[in-house]
């Protein structure tokens, strides 16, 4: 018989086994150096059993901390910003000393329980000793529904989908300065939804949900034209990322969100002639896709009907999957399940972490990657609203 106030060796055992699964998804060691995000998070944006409602909340960005397997907020600013369009509403010049972030919508003026179009770009400029908050210096109106927004890596221009004007806005950035020097009109139906740049600067993609196609842009100077060459990958390209190296893009497709199992795609950058080359199917809606830091791996948010109100036949649990590059195809890797209404997510700079948005529950998970093995740390960041876009910063 084992006294009350000691416990017997079975007891032990199980406790140090438990104890050991916990390590390995767990927090790392609080001597690690920390990393910082920009997060930005839609006051409006909230989900009462799969039907939208208007929260009023306020939108803001916050600067979140990882350190020690631990997240947390250091930094806030009240800003505009939206959910609404792909989670690529952030992004951050070379040297981490300036951001732009896009905002789709708004409230109605006249009616507050109402969202309407926006077309706001806010320029903050970043302290990457992180001794002074982010500040908004600057607001530039691009068109209707301005939702992705790339720059490139010589951080002297960008560009931003006006998803419901149906063009592509050019920046150009000198310093802190931004300012427009051009649009492209892709056509009132096109929905552009988000344009990333190649490596080089010299090319860029838009995906088109309204038409259900991807334009290849050429940028000469500030100067962008399309490219006579389209591309087809899948029902509303909605999605994309550009990997560090240049040789692959992916991009979701989003399909009509009907209940439909949906894909993603890759396509080849490496020749004059960008094709895709293939296309898997990852579930219901998948909405944000990103390459890790070194290119090896490539994470997706997929809804999978946790959207959906919960009588619904194709109500589920959303989905975070990892897929890697295997001679020109598509390789699932890993999946773990979990959270509602999944948005935008970000590894970490060595790939070992991932920060994966839940906007309905107002949260961001932090999930392990251990050479291809997901793990969920159970670490959790509660916001006061919906988390729409993610990026790394430093």
């Amino acid at each position: 018989m084992t006294h009350p106030r000691f416990p017997s060796l079975r007891s032990m055992l199980a406790m140090a086994a438990v104890a050991a699964l916990a390590g390995c998804a767990g927090p790392r060691p609080a001597n690690e150096a920390p990393s910082y995000f920009l997060s930005v998070q839609d006051g409006r944006a909230g989900l009462a059993d799969g039907v939208s409602v208007v929260r009023d909340a306020a939108d803001s960005l916050a600067v979140v901390e990882l350190a020690g397997g631990r997240l947390r907020v250091v930094q806030q600013l009240a800003m505009p910003t939206s959910l609404v369009g792909p989670p690529s509403s952030v992004a951050i010049a070379p040297g981490g000393r300036l951001a732009l972030v896009s905002a789709a919508t708004r409230r109605d003026p006249a009616d507050a329980t109402k969202v309407v179009p926006f077309d706001l770009v806010s320029v903050l400029v970043l302290d990457p000793a992180g001794k002074t908050a982010p500040r908004v210096v600057a607001t530039l109106t691009t068109g209707a529904g301005a939702s992705g927004i790339s720059i490139n890596r010589a951080g002297t221009l960008a560009l931003v989908a006006n998803r419901v004007e149906g063009t592509v806005s050019v920046l150009a950035i000198e310093g802190e300065l931004v300012r427009g020097v051009g649009k492209l009109n892709l056509g009132e139906k096109s929905g552009p939804a988000h344009v990333a740049f190649t490596p080089d600067g010299r090319r860029a993609l838009v995906t088109r949900d309204g038409d259900n196609r991807i334009s290849v842009l050429i940028v000469q100077g500030q100067t962008v034209k399309l490219d006579p060459r389209e591309l087809y990958a899948g029902l509303r390209p909605y999605g994309l990322d550009v990997s560090p190296d240049g040789a692959w893009a992916a991009v979701t497709n989003l399909g009509a969100g009907l209940g439909d199992a949906d894909t993603i795609s890759l396509i080849d950058l490496r020749s004059a002639s960008p094709r895709v080359v293939d296309t898997v199917t990852v579930g219901q809606t998948p909405e944000g896709i990103f390459f890790s830091p070194d290119g090896r791996s490539m994470g997706v948010t997929v809804i999978d009907g946790s959207n959906k109100p919960q009588a619904s036949a194709f109500h589920g649990t959303a989905r975070y999957r990892l897929f890697s590059i295997d001679s020109g195809r598509l390789k699932p890797v890993a999946e773990l399940a979990g959270g509602q209404w999944l948005q935008g997510h970000a590894f970490s700079s060595d790939g070992s972490a991932v920060l994966v948005q839940d906007a309905a529950n107002r949260q961001i998970r932090l999930y392990r990657d251990a050479g291809g093995t997901l793990a969920d740390t159970g670490e959790r960041l509660q916001l006061d609203a919906a988390p729409a876009a993610l990026k790394l910063w430093r």
